[in-house]
């Protein structure tokens, strides 16, 4: 694979920086730069080697680059597409970390259609609580899938160079409809974190807040540990996803009302069996995909 003269960081925080040090370790970018809104995360991430120059606009940036990664949330996607369009190279390559698909695509269209051979989303199936450069690690992106929404116009060999970089990055390689991938996340990755920080907040709010969080162990954890998650990335995707959203939250919401049922009714037979039903689809999920070492968060 033919390494990278000079690649761009949009945003050098968990994804950004991680991406960054897995290109680092695979020996593919020869010169790594950063950009982004917060000056103090371009100060440490060159300060823990992430990047070798943090750039003061994207015109410094995206002089002679090859490669760029936008690892911004999704809500600032257009904006930074509107800034890079009169800078990009005709030969530069460009991809996307966001989790939602259809916003990014139509800031696309609105800012790059000079450039559409050569712009190729991607969602990488990877995360943490933690967030900002201090969070980043080199295998991140070790044995997680990594998707791929081509765009009809790019040149087949933009798509397979973005293929090759993410697999350098220790990435499965998935590619899928852009609709198909925000329907499919909605009810996978987005309705679980609007969950999470759900019950928390709740809970939270409550006059015996503390005694409740005092108790709570092991389950509350696991259930809740993606409400760590980086506010603003959360807020950009569900409002970007709403639509998708707000259907899958129905459902649940549906979900939620049979069980009550249930509970007001005493049926405890048809509870024991619909908790039965879930468990078996829980374990069967959890010996196919886990046991690869593939996380879908």
């Amino acid at each position: 694979m033919v390494s990278i003269n000079k690649l761009v960081i949009g945003g050098v925080g968990l994804i950004g920086g991680s991406f960054a040090l897995a290109m680092r370790r695979a020996g593919l970018a020869k010169r790594i730069v950063g950009v982004g809104r917060r000056p103090e995360s371009l100060a440490q991430a060159l300060e823990l080697g992430i990047i070798d120059e943090a750039a003061s606009s994207w015109q410094a940036a995206l002089d002679g680059a090859d490669f760029v990664l936008l690892a911004s949330p999704v809500g600032q996607m257009d904006a930074i597409m509107a800034q890079i369009a009169p800078h990009l190279g005709p030969n530069t390559l460009v991809t996307d970390a966001g989790s939602t698909k259809r916003d990014v695509m139509e800031a696309i269209y609105r800012h790059l259609d000079r450039q559409l051979a050569n712009v190729v989303p991607a969602h990488p199936i990877a995360g943490a609580e933690r967030s900002g450069p201090a969070a980043a690690f080199a295998t991140l992106f070790d044995g997680k899938k990594v998707v791929i929404t081509p765009l009809p116009e790019n040149e087949p060999a933009a798509v397979l160079r973005v293929r090759e970089v993410w697999a350098a990055c220790g990435a499965v390689i998935h590619e899928m409809p852009p609709q198909d991938h925000d329907r499919v996340f909605a009810a996978v990755s987005h309705l679980p974190h609007l969950l999470a920080f759900g019950l928390v907040h709740d809970l939270a709010g409550r006059a015996n807040a503390e005694q409740l969080f005092g108790y709570a162990a092991s389950g509350f954890r696991d259930f809740t540990r993606i409400a760590g998650s980086h506010p603003e990335m959360w807020r950009d995707i569900c409002m970007a996803n709403r639509q998708a959203l707000l259907a899958e939250l129905d459902q649940y919401l549906a979900e939620l009302a049979y069980l009550r049922a249930l509970l007001l009714s005493g049926d405890s037979e048809r509870l024991e069996q619909h908790f039965d039903e879930a468990r078996k689809a829980r374990n069967d999920w959890a010996d196919k995909y886990l046991a690869r070492n593939i996380e879908s968060e």
